[in-house]
């Protein structure tokens, strides 16, 4: 959250919003905690508070617009929107879906990853914006590392499929599809991401049960720096996206990087975040709806490395330029819903009671 939010607060419209961060997350003393801080006009630190002594604060600010951005997450204090301690509230990026909370007025999304027919399904009122729900940060580094694929423990000759998910992401039917074009295609591997001792051993086995050697599941640990993190990406060949759980910042993180993103989408939020950044980019039909075809593109993009090149060589130059890491365009959207947001208060405060 914090990697994508940094450079959306910095750059907010200081003639038209004033920015308080109400935090309750641990201080790790991280540069991009400093930076936070830094970035917004006043920083307050609330874990020590109880729900309604914050709530109490954040009405003696006098805050206009409060915007949750945790949902029903480790951390999240819902407790405090449940108070009503402004006028408007809005859940927005870190909850994919509804909190099912009927004190938040407006969800924050876009007419991909939410689209208008799932409003009945929603608590919030949806408020589309933009052309992705997700941020890019304009001042981050350019990723100068240079990684080899032996420096990432790969064949030099493989054909690598990625999946940098969190692994409680991967469910059993995907990693179905995984294993057999795995077993389809002997010059591949998969590389994912290190999770806990138990997980590894559980993914081995589990490949091993479907046929396929335990050899050619590849872990990433984890790396020192983002930049460090982000260079990896650079010799894989395509990354398969989880399901009914996309990727989010993960896609964005490979999409960044010129690695092509294969997703599967469904019909909720959480199912259809990947298709909203390849929407945002140009490769929709990197977009699947089936597994069958999902499975179908992946071999095909596999077996012919002219089709795959074409792909990787269009998001070269889809990138340069592209809605999904305009970061200017997007905090013009935003800024103007939560305008929207203050518009309708207004206007519905004027409507006579009966």
């Amino acid at each position: 959250m914090a990697h994508l939010i940094a450079g959306l607060i910095e750059d907010h419209d200081r003639s038209k919003f004033e920015v308080y961060a109400i935090s309750a997350s641990p201080d790790d003393g991280s540069a991009l905690r400093r930076r936070l801080e830094r970035g917004v006009d006043r920083f307050i630190d609330v874990r020590s508070m109880g729900d309604d002594a914050v709530a109490v604060l954040i009405r003696e600010l006098e805050i206009d617009i409060a915007v949750d951005l945790n949902g029903h997450t480790k951390g999240g204090r819902l407790g405090i929107f449940a108070r009503r301690p402004a006028p408007i509230q809005a859940t927005y990026l870190g909850f994919s879906g509804t909190t099912g909370c009927t004190f938040f007025d407006y969800v924050l999304v876009d007419p991909v990853v939410v689209p208008a027919d799932q409003q009945p399904f929603y608590t919030e009122t949806l408020l589309p914006f933009g052309e992705c729900f997700l941020p890019s940060d304009a001042h981050r580094e350019p990723v100068v590392e240079r990684t080899t694929r032996q420096a990432c423990g790969l064949p030099e000759k493989a054909l690598v499929f990625c999946s940098f998910n969190s692994p409680h992401k991967i469910t059993a039917a995907i990693f179905d599809v995984w294993m057999k074009l795995l077993r389809e295609i002997p010059d591949s591997v998969l590389w994912l991401v290190e999770g806990s001792q138990g997980t590894t051993e559980n993914l081995k086995r589990e490949a091993a049960e479907r046929g396929v050697d335990e050899s050619r599941l590849v872990f990433a640990a984890k790396r020192p720096s983002m930049s460090d993190h982000l260079a990896r990406y650079r010799v894989a060949d395509l990354f398969l996206d989880t399901f009914p759980y996309n990727a989010a910042t993960t896609a964005s993180d490979a999409l960044s990087m010129g690695l092509p993103v294969l997703t599967l989408s469904g019909k909720s939020y959480a199912s259809r975040m990947a298709g909203s950044l390849l929407r945002a980019i140009g490769l929709d039909e990197m977009i699947t709806t089936t597994v069958a075809d999902y499975e179908a593109l992946a071999r095909t993009l596999a077996t012919e490395p002219d089709r795959l090149a074409a792909v990787r060589a269009r998001l070269d130059r889809n990138i340069r330029g592209s809605r999904l890491f305009d970061a200017d365009r997007h905090r013009k959207s935003l800024e103007a819903a939560y305008i929207a947001m203050v518009n309708q208060r207004q206007a519905a405060s004027a409507i006579p009671s009966a």
